[in-house]
Parts: structure tokens; sequence; C-alpha cells
């Protein structure tokens, strides 16, 4: 029997499932459309599409680490009760060992490639859909390497709410690379040093910076140093190697560092659904806490 385009539509507007599913499932049953839904339902597909529209703020970062090369990833769900389901972590730990191993260029690319388990990374948080019963996507990931001579530094906040790799180089000693990766979990630096600040960005503070100072009735004759000086604050603010050490205030991270005759390649640290939705936790408080009894 003939597949049409209507019998495309009506199936789709029935499943949820995309147009290529929904003309696959027509084909193997012959038009069947009833058929052709529990072809879909048996797939995971029909029940992974309906959730396609809800929001999966919630879920898990995942650090994973092995010789010179390391992964860092934010897998969500719908729900926290879900983040900590066994077949959940299961699932974030696999596409982690998956990321590692094949090394993709995007999350696209990695939804598209094939698992040692024979099925592609989209398909197997599909069938994780369909038996979990939520939306589950694969947010994003960062693959980083170091030397033999580096380190990497693991940190996650609650079981993964927030995640933090870095890349040291000039030390082997992990723990040296995990204290700096869980200050950046409490401090949530933007760069590693000040030549990382783009020119514009800090052209973009100094004028903001200056409008205050005249705001406040500042002699113009002394307003620009005192916006160099508040300028230096602000790479204190956005810059790791600049801050106030966590587990030591009156040392720089950067010194800190430097004592171990290293210094900071790189970091990562993702939050749990930011930019996804507004979150009231704060998670730096939580963090700090934690940075006490560590």
């Amino acid at each position: 029997m003939a597949v049409t385009a209507q019998m495309v539509k009506e199936l789709r507007e029935k499943t949820g499932a995309g147009m290529m599913d929904c003309k696959k499932a027509l084909t193997e049953t012959n038009g069947d459309m009833e058929k052709a839904i529990d072809f879909l339902r048996e797939k995971g597909i029909a029940k992974a599409a309906k959730k396609a529209d809800r929001v999966a703020a919630e879920g898990t970062t995942y650090v994973l680490s092995e010789g010179n090369d390391a992964v860092i990833l934010e897998v969500n769900a719908e729900t926290d009760f879900v983040a900590k389901n066994e077949n959940f972590q299961t699932l974030v730990k696999e596409i982690a060992q998956h990321l590692l191993k094949n090394k993709p260029a995007t999350v696209e690319e990695a939804l598209d490639q094939k698992m040692e388990n024979g099925s592609t990374v989209n398909e197997y948080i599909t069938a994780a859909i369909s038996k979990i019963g939520e939306k589950i996507t694969l947010r994003r990931f960062a693959l980083k390497t170091k030397t033999d001579n580096g380190a990497f530094g693991e940190y996650l906040h609650m079981g993964g709410r927030i995640g933090v790799l870095t890349v040291l180089e000039g030390t082997t000693d992990a723990s040296v690379a995990k204290d700096v990766a869980l200050h950046v979990a409490a401090l949530n630096p933007k760069y590693v040093s000040r030549d990382q600040v783009s020119q514009s960005e800090v052209e973009h503070e100094r004028q903001v910076l200056t409008q205050q100072a005249l705001n406040e009735g500042k002699p113009e004759k002394i307003v620009a140093k005192m916006v160099e000086g508040r300028l230096g604050k602000y790479f204190e603010e956005i810059c790791v190697v600049d801050q106030a050490f966590v587990k030591n205030p009156d040392q720089k991270v950067g010194k800190f560092v430097e004592s171990h005759n290293a210094k900071i390649v790189d970091f990562v640290r993702y939050e749990v659904g930011e930019g996804i939705e507004k979150r009231q936790d704060n998670f730096a408080e939580e963090v700090m806490s934690q940075v006490k009894k560590n």
C-alpha cells in the first residue's frame, strides 16, 4: 500500500513522532495506522516525541577522565527525582564514556554516532525516555586534553548540580587541580586570566565605571585613576587567577597554583539548567559551606 503525505500527517498528529519516523512506521506496517502507532510505541519514539515540548531543566553534570583526555557534560531531565534515578545515572556515564572515546565535535554529531551497544546516542536516549518516562536531552559537553606533566581537576557539587573540570600544567598532583575546580564551582569565574578578556569587554566596563564615578560627583581629573583601580577589582571578580582562594582568602588562586610550579590552562564550569530557566537556588553559598568541610 502506498504511503501518502496525508497518512504521515495523521500519524504525526496522533503520536507526535517525526515525519521520517512516521513514514517508516507506515511503510513497515503496510499503511495500517494502528499497527504503525504500535510500531512507534514499541520503538519508544511515540512516547518520546510527545514529551518534546516539555522543559528539561533538571538533570546532572558529570566529569570523566582517562589518561590525558577528559570530558564534562550536562544531561537534562524534567525532574530532580529522575536525575537521581539509577538508570539515568547509568545513561549519563555511558554517554560520557562514548564521548571520551569518539570525541565528536558537536552535540548533533554525538547524537548520530553509534555506541558500543549498537544504537546511536540519540536512539539510546530515546529508549531511556520511553523507560524512564521523562524528556531527556544531552545538552552540552566539552572535551579537554592535558600533557603527561599536567593534571585534571574534577569536582561535582551536590552529586552533579554543578560540575567543574580544570586543566593544570606543570604538576601531576590531581588534588591541586581539584582544589582549583572546587574554587571555580564556588566563585564562578569567567576567565583564567586577564589576557583572555576581550578588549571590547574591558572597554565597555571602563565606560560603565567612568560614568559611575562621574555620577558620584568625583572630579574628572581623578576619575581615570579611580576607574583603573575599579577595573582591577572587576578582573578579580571574573578571572580565576586574580581571585582570593576559597581555601585561603589571604592567597590568590594564581599564587596558590604557582606554589606548586603549575599554571591553570583551562576550566569548564557547568551548572544544571543555567540559561534554561531562572533558578532560585543559591549554589554559591552551598559550595562555600562545602569548602569548609573539605
